[in-house]
């Protein structure tokens, strides 16, 4: 069994290194059309002007976005992963700054940021999470638009003395998290056995964070709740949805 550790991958990319960026893009799931397209819809129909996406990764939305002509910039710790950007079509329109998002500058004022696909779960302390809330609002103008995509956690799927979740199970693969619901750390863990018997085992760590609990990051960082969707289709978050779609606004 291969774990994470033993890839030789840069350990400066964190934990999307060359490993998980070759097939970062594969088809289907997050890169399928029926899931990229509503998100670019709702971002381009948010965006009056430049936009940044934190964490930009390998383009899958900055692209898309770009191609539609909204300015899109972007920054990504990982360099594999920013690497493959250049390399896709229309993604020389994507200025990309390498950097952790719950720090780095880049210059311009923007009339939205975003953050997409569970990744501010990414930063996994609450300290680190209020900071990529005052970095946008660093990089918003005044009334600019910060948005947010992410899961809910399965915490009602736990039964008292249980902390493991599966939440995939394919031929080959068997994915399960794992949760600490006094620190709200969690992690995802992916088990892979190809068809000749070689395994690999990835165990990535999250923190998870409540909508309240996002509002009040944004609060701290002058910024209000202008919108919650329980999807990219703008339907209604209610108690049984499981992500959602969170856009607050910078005050003047």
């Amino acid at each position: 069994m291969i774990s994470e550790t033993d890839t030789g991958d840069e350990p400066s990319d964190g934990w999307f290194p060359e490993s998980v960026a070759a097939n970062y893009d594969d088809p289907g799931g997050a890169n399928a059309p029926e899931v990229v397209t509503p998100a670019v819809d709702v971002l381009e129909d948010l965006a009056d002007g430049p936009v940044l996406e934190f964490a930009v990764g390998t383009g899958r939305i900055a692209i898309p976005l770009a191609a539609r002509g909204v300015p899109v910039s972007g920054i990504e710790l990982s360099r594999a992963m920013a690497a493959r950007i250049a390399d896709k079509p229309g993604g020389a329109a994507v200025d990309v700054t390498i950097g952790d998002m719950t720090e780095t500058r880049v210059d311009g004022e923007f009339s939205l940021v975003f953050l997409v696909f569970n990744t501010i779960g990414n930063v996994t302390t609450q300290d680190g999470q209020v900071d990529v809330f005052r970095n946008a609002a660093a990089h918003l103008r005044p009334g600019g638009l910060f948005l947010v995509e992410v899961g809910l956690p399965a915490l009602r799927r736990l039964p008292p003395g249980q902390d493991i979740v599966p939440f995939a199970m394919a031929p080959g693969y068997v994915g399960f998290d794992q949760y600490d619901v006094v620190t709200q750390e969690f992690t995802s863990n992916h088990v892979t056995v190809t068809p000749d018997g070689q395994g690999r085992f990835r165990r990535i760590p999250f923190r998870y964070v409540w909508p309240a609990e996002l509002d009040l990051m944004a609060r701290i960082a002058g910024m209000r709740l202008k919108h919650r969707w329980a999807d990219w289709d703008r339907s209604e978050f209610t108690a049984e949805s499981t992500k959602h779609v969170s856009v607050w606004e910078r005050g003047s």
